[in-house]
Formats: structure tokens, C-alpha cells, sequence
């Protein structure tokens, strides 16, 4: 209580309802936050499995500056291209078996870029060399690659900053300073575009829409949409003057990020309404009441109003380099984001990069709790910087992703914001017999112009087939209208599957089931005893009644199903077992009809 009151002096209002209110409130978040805290570090210490959720981003971010990632081969000739192919579809090949789902793919680096642009040059991960094409696609070849395996790929625009001095230079007349000098801006340690010119918003916002335009991504991902961290020397004085138009410094900084967010929203969203835009802010959005950020924070540091960007529907998601060690520095912020979503994903940044003995030598147990309270919270998923401290298994992090947290697949979170409606669910399931044993097979669902499906395969013992629960899933984003399926199929005990149709907002269809319960199955079941008979089509007839609802229960008694009387009663729906059939007339009175052995 004595850190409640000693706090609660900040908000200096003379009002004492408000007072009350804030005590109140600060007490609840107090409540809430040391309840989460507790239950994420009872279940790391107790290694209890985090359950998982059907929906959840799981993401990495692939950096391709200087290769520290991808590419380690410089492409020159056909066998170093394949040799650089090939590391990539290694590193897709680790993520999709421990069951990732989204890469930031860094796509602009510093002013160029890894595909065939109209706007900027080549950057020099590729060949080694600035300016110069490696002969094939890097950026076409990776989104193939990620959505043969069910992950999204979503292009990684590292937004203001250009090179370095060295590479400027070496760049020539194809230097960003060369090509715009109007809207370049000199720093103590590179170019950059000027966030306070209005024709920055319109040259990020070409570069995103050049790639919505012409690649399938599935989101822009923006980096560094900010002013550069007081270390830096920034000089915007004359930008100021010029554009200033009275604002406060602050205000208009914030304003001109903004206004940047804002250009590349539209221009993304006209051409792919479905596309994802996030982005990467400082990990604690501004000091808090009871938790200082000590002068590192989105808002007043580097003006970001990311909270708001979420508030005026101009992002889809937020993913905050949370790069902290989980305690006071995590868990408030992380919070407060969460409070702050206004429904849309916080995907935490989590600081993987930090096991290496050289870069910070965290325990796994740091990122393990991260992760836990960020699930606990229901924040939207978790993102790892950078994807080779994962897949190499630093600290056992991949083992412990692959084996427990992440050991079931996840859809990332539909785009419920954008679009609500459901696809038709896939008609005409069936099974085809091939040379190789059996497919399953529907009719193809004629796509919307702009918003194509895909597919969701689900498997289960019982009927009907529980596709919320992720135990289920045999793939997610299934392109094609069939599956291979090898499994010894006997004709009459046919499993249980069950197709949806997802579309490009991530909203799926009504499932469609492969078949019912076997009407062999069935006939095997008899009535133990009562007034009830059995049809040649497996189904109940009940005798006439002034009964107004049938109620069943198990052998335990317990209710397995309520619904209104009819004469006709199909049980097919429900697992082996023995149920007791009731009448519920008025008045709470009821007569039992009888006993069914469903086999």
C-alpha cells in the first residue's frame, strides 16, 4: 500500500473521487500484474506446457545486413545462386518444423534492397558488391519458399536510415543522397531521409507499394520509423523552421512519423487491403505511473505515437523490441501494450540474440518466462531477433520452442478489424484412391477477386471434428483442393477429417466433414432398454409426447446434449457410449424413454 500511495502523488488531481478512482485503479493493475508475474514463473519452474493457442504469432526476423543471417554465399554463377538457395531453405526448413508461422524478411537494408527495384539499387548482400544484380529473385524465391511451408512472409523496410559514409559514397549517383538530396538529411554515422519533409512520405511510401505491387507478401514491416536515439548528432532545425508552423518540436516530430505511417497505410491497403502493416517500436512506449523508462521510450524519445497508430487504424501490429531481461523493465511495459492494443496484435520482440555469451549471456529461463507472460496476457505472439540464435539452438532455445512451446502448429490472428466475413466452406469432401494409397479431395472455392483461400486440414478420433483445438491440425494454408493421406483406410471406419476454407484476412470457414459416423457402427447399437426403437438408417424414434425437450446424459449422469423434441433422433455426432434419453415436460416433470448402447 506504502508504494501505491507513494506513487499515486504523480497524479496531483485535488479531486478526491479521482484520487480514489486512481488508487483504485493502480491497485487493480498492481492486482492483475503480480497474479500474471506469479502464474508465468509457477509454470517455468514447475515446467508446466504453456497451452497453446490455435492463433498466435510466431515470428523471426531474417536479417540479411552484411549476410548475418542470410546470405553467407555471395552469389557470381549458377552453383553459388543454388548454394544461396539452399541456406535459405535450410533455415525455413528448422522454422516450419518447429512450427513458425511469420519471417521478417529485411527486403530494404539501408537505402537498397534484395529485389529487382525501379527505386533503389541492389545492396551488396547478395554479391558482395553495391548496385549489383545476383541473376535471379532473392525476394520472389523466399515468399515461394515460406508458403510452400505455411508461414507468411512479411517484407522487413528498414524506413529512414541510408548508408553508412564508406557506402554512400562507393554508391555513386545511385546513392539515396544522390537520387532525392531534397529529402536527405546528414547524421553523425549515415544519410537518412528527413522525417520532416513532406516528400519522405511519399518516397517509403512508393518503395512499399512497388513490393505490395509486384510480390505476394503477406505484410510490410517497417523499421526504424523513427528520429534517430540521442546519441546520434541530428540536426533539423532548418526542416523545422521551414515546417514547423508553430508546432511544439515534439508534437511536430511525432506528427511527421505519423504522417509517414499514414502515406504507406493508404498506399499498401489500395492495392492489398489484406496485407499486414507493423512495425517494430522502442519496447517501452513512455514512462508509466508506477515504472519509469529512464529516457528510452517510443513517444518522447524517438516520437513514436505507436500506441495511437493502433487507436486511428493505420497499423495492424505492433511488435516492440522488448529486449529486456524479464522483471520491472518487461512486465509493465509489456503490459501497458497489451492495454493499449485496441484489439489489434502485440507481437513482443523478444532479445534471442541476448543467449550469446557475447552479447549479453541470458539464461533461456529469461526468454522462457517473456514468452509465458506474454501468452498469460494474450498479447498476439512473440518474435525473435535475430533467426540465428533460434535455429541454432543457442542456449536449447530451438529445443525448447520445437518440443514445448511451440510444439503444435498456429494460424496467426485473423484481421477481424479489416473484414469479418467468412469464406463458403469447401463442399464435396472425399476420398480418392491413388497409386500411392489415398487423397482427400474437394471442389475448389472460386476466390473473391483480391482475397484468394486457402486451406485447413483437420484430423480427429471423434466425431465432430474439434478444429479450435490446435491437437487437430494435420497443415494449415494448404493450397491445392487435395491432400495426401497415408493412412490404411478400411472402407467403413473411415477417420474423421474436416476441411475449412481461410482466406487472406485469416477468417475461416464453417468446417466440412468427410463423413458421419458409419451407419455399420451404428446398426451395431441396441436399445438396453425403454420405448425406443432403431431404424434401418441408424437413427431413434422416440414415441409421441407432450415432452417440450429431450435431455440425454452419459453412464455418469452428466447432460450431454439439450435440444427441443422430435420423434426422429440422430445420435451419430456422439462418441461410443451409453446415454439415457429423457422427455423434460412443464413444470420440471420428465419421463425417462430409455436406455441406447451407441457402439
Amino acid at each position: 500500500m506504502s508504494y501505491v500511495c507513494k506513487n499515486i502523488k504523480n497524479y496531483r488531481d485535488k479531486d478526491n473521487k479521482n484520487i480514489n478512482f486512481a488508487i483504485a485503479t493502480l491497485k487493480m493493475r498492481f492486482l492483475s500484474l503480480f497474479l500474471l508475474l506469479f502464474f508465468a514463473s509457477m509454470q517455468t519452474s514447475m515446467g508446466i506446457i504453456t497451452p497453446a493457442a490455435k492463433r498466435e504469432v510466431r515470428a523471426v526476423w531474417l536479417t540479411t545486413l552484411g549476410g548475418l543471417d542470410w546470405p553467407h554465399t555471395k552469389a557470381y554463377n549458377a552453383t553459388t545462386i543454388q548454394r544461396q538457395k539452399d541456406e535459405l531453405c535450410a533455415q525455413l526448413d528448422l522454422l516450419q518444423k518447429a512450427n513458425f508461422n511469420v519471417v521478417f524478411l529485411q527486403t530494404r537494408v539501408r537505402s537498397t534492397v534484395i529485389y529487382p527495384s525501379a527505386i533503389e539499387p541492389w545492396d551488396a548482400c547478395l554479391t558482395g558488391h553495391l548496385n549489383k544484380s545476383p541473376n535471379y529473385d532473392p525476394l520472389a524465391f523466399a515468399i515461394d519458399e515460406c508458403h510452400k511451408r505455411g508461414m507468411q512472409l512479411h517484407a522487413w523496410v528498414v524506413a529512414f536510415p541510408g548508408h553508412n559514409f564508406r557506402n554512400a559514397n562507393l554508391l555513386g549517383r545511385s546513392a539515396m543522397q544522390k537520387r532525392v538530396p531534397s529529402l536527405c538529411i546528414k547524421t553523425s554515422e549515415f544519410w537518412m531521409l528527413n522525417p520532416g519533409m513532406p516528400g519522405t512520405a511519399h518516397y517509403l511510401a512508393d518503395i512499399c507499394a512497388e513490393i505490395v505491387q509486384n510480390y505476394d507478401v503477406d505484410g510490410i514491416h517497417l523499421d526504424y520509423i523513427r528520429y534517430p536515439e540521442q546519441s546520434i548528432r541530428f540536426n533539423d532545425n532548418q526542416t523545422y523552421r521551414k515546417y514547423g508552423h508553430g508546432m511544439r518540436l515534439s508534437d511536430w516530430r511525432r506528427q511527421n512519423v505519423t504522417q509517414v505511417v499514414k502515406t504507406i497505410h493508404t498506399a499498401i491497403k489500395n492495392i492489398k487491403p489484406w496485407v499486414w502493416l507493423s512495425c517494430s517500436p522502442v519496447g517501452k512506449h513512455d514512462n508509466l505511473p508506477n515504472q519509469s523508462s529512464y529516457g528510452w521510450n517510443a513517444y518522447s524519445t524517438v516520437y513514436q505515437d505507436a500506441q495511437g497508430w493502433l487507436k486511428e487504424g493505420i497499423m495492424d501490429m505492433l511488435v516492440p523490441m522488448m529486449y529486456f531481461q524479464a522483471g520491472r523493465n518487461f512486465y509493465p511495459f509489456a503490459l501497458d501494450w497489451k492495454e493499449s492494443s485496441y484489439g489489434r496484435p502485440i507481437v513482443n520482440g523478444l532479445a534471442a540474440y541476448k543467449l550469446d555469451s557475447r552479447e549479453g549471456n541470458w539464461n533461456l529461463e529469461t526468454i522462457e518466462k517473456e514468452i509465458r507472460f506474454s501468452r498469460a496476457i494474450q498479447s498476439g505472439g512473440q518474435a525473435f531477433f535475430r533467426s540465428k540464435f533460434i535455429i541454432e539452438n543457442y542456449k536449447s532455445a530451438y529445443k525448447l520452442l520445437q518440443h514445448d512451446i511451440y510444439a503444435l502448429p498456429a494460424l496467426t490472428p485473423a484481421m477481424t478489424w479489416l473484414n469479418r466475413a467468412a469464406p463458403p466452406k469447401p463442399q464435396n469432401l472425399r476420398f480418392v484412391s491413388t497409386p500411392n494409397g489415398h487423397e482427400l479431395v474437394w471442389d475448389s472455392i472460386a476466390a473473391e477477386e483480391g482475397n484468394p483461400v486457402e486451406y485447413n486440414i483437420y484430423f480427429d478420433n471423434h466425431f465432430p471434428v474439434d478444429i479450435e483445438n490446435p491437437l487437430h491440425f494435420v497443415k494449415i494454408r494448404h493450397k491445392r483442393n487435395s491432400y495426401p493421406i497415408k493412412l490404411n483406410i478400411t472402407e467403413g471406419l473411415l477417420p474423421y477429417y474436416a476441411i475449412t476454407a481461410i482466406d487472406r484476412y485469416g477468417n475461416e470457414s464453417e468446417p466440412a466433414y468427410l463423413n458421419t459416423p458409419p451407419v455399420s457402427t451404428i446398426k451395431e447399437s441396441h436399445i438396453l432398454n425403454g420405448n425406443i426403437t432403431i431404424n434401418d438408417t441408424g437413427t431413434l424414434n422416440l414415441p409421441p409426447n407432450t415432452a417440450r425437450f429431450i435431455y440425454i446424459t452419459d453412464e455418469l449422469g452428466q447432460e450431454v446434449m439439450t435440444l427441443p423434441y422430435q420423434q426422429t433422433l440422430d445420435l451419430s455426432c456422439l462418441p461410443p457410449g451409453t446415454y439415457t434419453i429423457y422427455g423434460l415436460k412443464k413444470k420440471g416433470k420428465y419421463n425417462v424413454f430409455g436406455t441406447y448402447l451407441k457402439r
